[in-house]
């Protein structure tokens, strides 16, 4: 997704550098199992497995551009929705 053309315009990396930065985020992610399937909850069938990813991960948030699609449903999972930019902003002003 990070490749894509319109995502590519709004970040400005290369497909370099996005292959550079997934390599070393993979070095902190978990995989998650699903112990609950919670289909359907979402429009676009497509984005169920990000919600049952963040649910059955216990995360605090989803980030993506496509808030939309998870702002209905995500309080009801204790999950809050939130872009990019938002994510990087609350890391600033933590910091």
């Amino acid at each position: 997704m990070l490749k894509r053309d319109e995502i590519r315009a709004l970040h400005g990396f290369s497909a370099a550098e996005i292959d550079t930065m997934l390599s070393a985020l993979a070095v902190w992610v978990h995989p998650v199992m699903l112990h609950y399937v919670w289909r359907p909850q979402l429009r676009d069938p497509g984005d169920e497995m990000v919600l049952e990813a963040a649910v059955n991960g216990q995360v605090q948030a989803i980030v993506t551009h496509n808030t939309r699609d998870f702002v209905r449903v995500a309080p009801s999972f204790g999950l809050q929705v939130m872009t990019p930019a938002e994510l990087l902003l609350m890391m600033e002003v933590q910091r």
